[in-house]
């Protein structure tokens, strides 16, 4: 895949109470690529629940060409791939970004789903800054991912 047409990609989970912040941790680096010497950096920040219970929310931005094009291809295992294709037009925003959500107990078993607990937000790259020129873009990127496949 010669250009990546996204600017970035962030990804963003929630670790609540109950759950524990290392299998969180795990599962958000399902997509991510590995670091050379170190792991891929994750901005945590605290907040606090409505009934003052602790969240922690992991974030990491991706903005590398080939960090990018690592997280890519784990969307490319989607058994839904087709589907998100299909659905392109309801996931781009007028904004240019493209959002996914992803099933986080899936992420942490090493498996990618569409689902609740993972925020994917990709900031497509369109000239002009149109939804339409954005639709066609994320399109041929996930239409090369799936010929790679």
């Amino acid at each position: 895949m010669p250009q990546i047409p996204l600017h970035y990609v962030d990804l963003r989970t929630f670790c609540y109470a109950t759950e524990d912040e290392k299998r969180v941790e795990e599962a958000l680096r399902t997509f991510l690529p590995d670091g050379d010497d170190e792991p891929f950096e994750i901005e945590r920040a605290e907040s606090e629940g409505h009934y003052g219970d602790r969240i922690l929310v992991l974030s990491a931005r991706v903005e590398r060409a080939d960090e990018v094009r690592h997280v890519l291809s784990r969307l490319a295992d989607l058994e839904s791939f087709d589907a998100l294709i299909d659905e392109l037009d309801e996931r781009v925003t007028e904004n240019t970004e493209l959002f996914l959500r992803l099933d986080k107990q899936a992420a942490f078993a090493g498996d990618v789903r569409l689902g609740e607990g993972i925020t994917f937000r990709g900031k497509v790259e369109a000239y002009p800054a149109k939804k339409e020129r954005a639709v066609e873009n994320a399109e041929e990127v996930l239409e090369r991912l799936r010929e790679r496949e």
